[in-house]
C-alpha cells in the first residue's frame, strides 16, 4: 500500500500533537514559489493560544529537520488553528461548535443554517433557523451521515445569551 507525502507527515506529527495535548486537524503541503509551504492546523476543546502554537511549531520544526520527509528543498512552516469559520467534519468539531451557527449542506442536496445545541458521536441536535426570518427556529436531530459538508458561520451582531436573559423578552432592563 502506497502512502502519500501528507500521510507520512501525519504519521510524524500526530504523536507530537498528542504529546502536546493537541488534536492534529489538518496538514497541507503546497508549492510557494521556490519553496514548499507546510500548513498545520491544531486545536483543543478549549482552543489554542499563541504560546502553545509557538511551542508546537518549534517541536515540529525540529522533528521535520531531523527527518528526511522534507528533503533538501527549503520549506516554510506555518502552524495555526482552524479559524473562526472552521469546517465541521468530526464529532469533536461539532462538540466544539456548541452554541455556534453553522451552514450545513445536506447529502440530499438541501441546505440549512442551524445553531448547534448538542453533539455526540452519531449526530447533533440543531436549531434550524427560519429562511429569511420567517417563522420560528425548529429543533432537528441531524445525523452526521446526512451531512455532505458543514462550516461554522461568523456572527457579527449576535447578543450574548446571558445579556439577552438579563434584558428579558422586550429588550428593556
Amino acid at each position: 500500500m502506497s502512502t502519500t507525502h501528507t500521510d507520512r507527515l501525519r504519521a510524524l506529527l500526530e504523536p507530537l500533537a498528542e504529546q502536546a495535548g493537541l488534536d492534529l486537524e489538518d496538514v497541507k503541503v503546497t508549492k510557494a514559489g521556490s519553496r514548499r509551504q507546510v500548513q498545520i492546523d491544531v486545536d483543543t476543546d478549549g482552543g489554542v493560544d499563541m504560546d502553545t502554537i509557538a511551542e508546537f511549531s518549534r517541536v515540529v520544526g525540529e522533528a521535520l529537520d531531523e527527518s528526511d520527509l522534507m528533503g533538501d528543498e527549503p520549506y516554510l512552516l506555518e502552524v495555526g488553528s482552524p479559524g473562526a469559520e472552521r469546517p465541521l467534519v468530526l464529532p469533536r468539531h461539532w462538540q466544539r461548535a456548541l452554541g455556534r451557527l453553522a451552514k450545513v449542506h445536506l447529502v440530499d442536496g438541501g441546505e440549512i443554517v442551524a445553531r448547534v445545541l448538542e453533539a455526540d458521536e452519531d449526530g447533533a441536535l440543531v436549531e434550524v433557523q427560519p429562511v429569511k426570518g420567517r417563522g420560528r427556529p425548529k429543533e432537528r436531530r441531524l445525523e452526521y451521515g446526512e451531512v455532505a459538508r458543514a462550516r461554522v458561520q461568523v456572527e457579527f451582531n449576535r447578543k450574548d445569551d446571558e445579556l439577552l436573559d438579563e434584558e428579558g423578552d422586550d429588550g428593556a432592563e
